[in-house]
């Protein structure tokens, strides 16, 4: 079982996913004191009896007094059994683009609903975007499940019409679960109740700590954008030519054959190095200096992969992108497209399909995508990338686009058909 599970949370406005998280934080002893100290001390001032659980994560004075979280947040928490980062998003809909940024590195969604008012449109159009960012599970927390007396059949038929949304979406049998919780009172949060003796799941924690999780990106092909080439030409380093960087994905050993895209010049992988020494292995998420067997031309901007699963090499993109500039999007567009180290120049040569967040469903070949707008696009590079979908290897299959004008960054894109 992975030591590690990245999740976020969505919800609509109300529904108490401040509170829950809040719950969560306490309920694994993940607050310091003084924190405590402060949030019990805003509570008394509200009024309060009990903590306000919520002032945990609303961090903001000017979220506090109007009660709404605006900004994507990132939470850690551990347990004996597992370790968490928890992407706590937003739930009003014009930030939807926040639940994309939130969501795009989760292995676990958990969407909440007010158990009085069921499956709403927020939830539905939240379930789409974890679905298009491929999200293998979700959970929906059905929360103030005390509001409507812990009542069975309230929470059967909320679980009954977000299960057959969710296998609309593409989530087949046992990745989606539903779990009735009262954040407030603590109720199926971190152990089961006795008020929900008609509910044998999992509380929310224990599910957290238990659920099989996407393949460690250590185990996916090895991806290493390189940074930047290391020559000192120094007496003692005369012929030492080190490429830097971070690796994406994968894990790379000394010996490991390797090709460097888009070239498509091979070579063997002769040592790893870091600041504290070389290493024998070294997986996803580490920064190292690979040296190679052979000199090749190699400079900031390519790609070095594993040679016997190496990623695609196109000038052509099929790609999902997350609008998120108000200056709209059109056919014919010049834009940077920047992928790992590289930035290659490319122009926009079909708007294929938009999202349509009130139906739910797609718009063909829309004239223009605007901001939040979430649309399908074809892009015809200037310079050829080694690219890989998105759905297989988020860190190479993900990229930006920028305003070549002045630099501002205009989408979030996702390389392949994962489109709604």
């Amino acid at each position: 079982m992975s030591s590690l599970l990245r999740l976020a949370t969505a919800g609509s406005v109300d529904d108490g996913k401040s509170t829950l998280v809040g719950r969560l934080l306490y309920d694994t002893k993940s607050v310091l004191a003084d924190q405590l100290d402060a949030v019990t001390r805003a509570s008394v001032d509200k009024g309060l009896s009990t903590p306000d659980l919520s002032l945990l994560v609303d961090g903001l004075r000017s979220e506090r007094e109007q009660g709404i979280t605006i900004d994507v947040a990132y939470r850690y928490f551990a347990t004996p059994r597992r370790s968490f980062v928890l992407a706590d998003t937003p739930g009003h809909v014009q930030y939807t683009r926040n639940t994309v940024t939130g969501a795009s590195t989760a292995q676990l969604g958990v969407l909440l609903v007010d158990a009085r008012k069921g499956v709403v449109e927020q939830t539905r159009r939240h379930a789409a975007v974890l679905a298009l960012l491929g999200v293998p599970r979700l959970v929906l927390a059905v929360n103030k499940i005390d509001l409507v007396d812990y009542d069975e059949e309230t929470f059967s038929v909320i679980a009954k019409e977000f299960g057959a949304h969710a296998e609309s979406l593409g989530y087949g049998a046992g990745t989606v679960v539903t779990i009735p919780v009262s954040a407030l009172e603590g109720d199926n949060v971190a152990t089961t109740s006795e008020r929900t003796p008609w509910y044998d799941g999992p509380s929310l924690l224990e599910h957290l700590e238990t659920v099989p999780v996407a393949p460690d990106p250590h185990e996916a092909a090895f991806r290493f954008p390189v940074q930047y080439v290391i020559r000192p030409r120094t007496p003692e380093h005369l012929d030492y030519r080190g490429y830097a960087g971070q690796i994406a994905a994968g894990t790379i050993r000394p010996g490991d054959e390797i090709v460097v895209l888009p070239a498509g010049l091979r070579s063997t992988v002769e040592r790893i190095d870091t600041a504290d020494g070389p290493l024998d292995e070294a997986g996803a998420g580490t920064s190292v200096t690979l040296l190679l067997a052979d000199d090749l031309d190699i400079s900031r901007g390519d790609l070095i992969a594993v040679a016997d699963r190496p990623p695609r090499v196109t000038d052509e993109l099929t790609a999902t992108l997350c609008w998120l500039s108000s200056k709209q999007l059109k056919p014919g567009a010049r834009v940077l497209v920047k992928h790992g180290t590289r930035t290659v120049q490319a122009i926009v040569t079909e708007l294929a399909a938009r999202f349509d967040e009130q139906t739910l469903s797609s718009v063909d070949a829309p004239e223009s995508l605007d901001l939040n707008d979430i649309g399908r696009v074809e892009l015809r590079l200037a310079e050829p990338l080694g690219v890989d979908d998105y759905s297989e290897s988020p860190r190479t299959g993900a990229f930006l686009v920028i305003d070549p004008k002045d630099g501002d960054t205009l989408a979030a894109g996702l390389v392949g058909e994962r489109f709604v």
